[in-house]
């Protein structure tokens, strides 16, 4: 299967979810839920989000914190892939 090609910094920017930032080859966020239980929902229903898209996270959990680090590890850096689900998971978040 054919992976996305590597998207320059303005067209990261252009298309980046809102609460993400651009870190190198990464886009990265911080997810504050209001306790354990919050996050780990958020988690399950966004694992379900990255399967779909064949696309999976970077990411760890501290009690009600996710860190998230999105690439496209094939090409390493930032694709389509990444912000679409960046885009899943703030929707996840009910963003």
């Amino acid at each position: 299967m054919s992976r996305p090609a590597v998207l320059s910094s303005d067209s990261i920017a252009a298309r980046l979810p809102p609460g993400w930032h651009h870190d190198g080859n990464w886009l990265r966020r911080t997810f504050t839920f209001g306790d354990f239980s919050e996050a780990f929902g958020f988690m399950a229903r966004a694992a379900l989000a990255a399967d779909r898209l064949d696309h999976h996270p970077n990411w760890s959990n501290v009690y009600a914190t996710v860190e998230v680090a999105l690439q496209t590890h094939d090409v390493g850096g930032v694709t389509s892939l990444d912000v679409d689900l960046a885009g899943e998971m703030n929707r996840c978040a009910g963003e």
